[in-house]
């Protein structure tokens, strides 16, 4: 073996291992290269990627407002034509369909004469926005999260919707509630059967977990409804969160076992006031969520202040 092609496999297998995404497109954004990173992040395979192009929309690149960027502002295709490097967050679809939050960096990949030939992507999950309990397994022994999501459970939300009001009590700390509701769930059970309904819950569940930012808490609240706590709320805070996480569950599709089918929910919320209880605050933004649902669902409403 040469020098020059044991360089080159030394180069490649650093590459394959590393945690991050890594691929690499062509100036016509073929995917040329597809490391082991990038396969786990994104469920697909490099078999199945590599050969394609960027803009063919397998990851269909979103950003938090659900607008596409595969055919708008791709950072990847705008680095190949400007030869800057660029860094953003956005959601990519996953191979099962639910969307998933990376930082992405891409810069461009020039010849010896300076001539860009192609451009690289480095992704990697945007922990700033995967949050999970503190202690997992201590939480899963304490019967604090949902067994089929793994989102907190109603136990631990309630304790921590008790935080909230205690800290709005003492401190003046605002925050907001909003329930997501999915539309027609009854339906989806009843054309594809049950594990596809499950499989719909735990696609929702982890796209809302991917939605929300940190000191947010995300829930399965019972049924086919969640419940999410928006932290250091006013009403147009609490109107964007609300509408993030409409329009990223409308953007996702449930895959099970050759089924595909795109969910969609109903978001109904209220900003706590000093006056709120528990029981208040969830009255209020359970009647938004019911006027969401009755303008024709696929909606979100935020009750208005008391």
């Amino acid at each position: 073996m040469s020098d020059i092609q044991f360089e080159e496999d030394f180069h490649k297998t650093i590459v394959d291992n590393l945690a991050d995404g890594v691929y690499f497109v062509d100036p016509t954004r073929q995917i040329k290269y597809w490391n082991h990173g990038a396969e786990r992040i994104t469920g697909y395979s490099a078999e199945y990627v590599v050969g394609h192009h960027c803009f063919e929309n397998i990851l269909d690149h979103v950003d938090g407002e659900g607008n596409s960027l595969c055919h708008t502002v791709c950072p990847l295709a705008a680095t190949i034509r400007d030869g800057q490097s660029r860094e953003v967050s956005i959601w990519l679809r996953h191979a099962d369909g639910f969307r998933k939050p990376v930082r992405v960096r891409t810069a461009p990949v020039r010849d010896h004469a300076g001539a860009i030939v192609g451009a690289v992507e480095v992704f990697s999950d945007d922990t700033a926005v995967l949050r999970a309990v503190t202690d997992a397994d201590q939480a899963r022994r304490d019967a604090l999260t949902d067994e089929l999501t793994g989102l907190p459970n109603r136990r631990l939300f309630d304790a921590a919707l008790a935080g909230r009001l205690e800290n709005m009590s003492r401190y003046g700390w605002r925050f907001g509630l909003l329930i997501v509701d999915i539309d027609h769930f009854k339906a989806v059970n009843d054309k594809f059967g049950h594990a596809f309904g499950d499989a719909a819950l735990v696609g929702v569940g982890a796209t809302l977990h991917g939605a929300v930012r940190t000191g947010d808490v995300v829930a399965r609240w019972g049924g086919e409804e969640f419940a999410v706590l928006v932290e250091s709320a006013d009403d147009a805070t609490l109107v964007d969160a609300a509408e993030r996480l409409r329009t990223l569950v409308a953007k996702s599709e449930v895959r099970l076992a050759g089924l595909s089918h795109t969910i969609h929910v109903s978001v109904g919320g209220a900003l706590a006031g000093p006056e709120d209880s528990a029981e208040s605050l969830f009255a209020r933004a359970d009647a938004a969520l019911y006027g969401a649902k009755h303008a024709g669902r696929n909606r979100s409403e935020i009750a208005q202040p008391v």
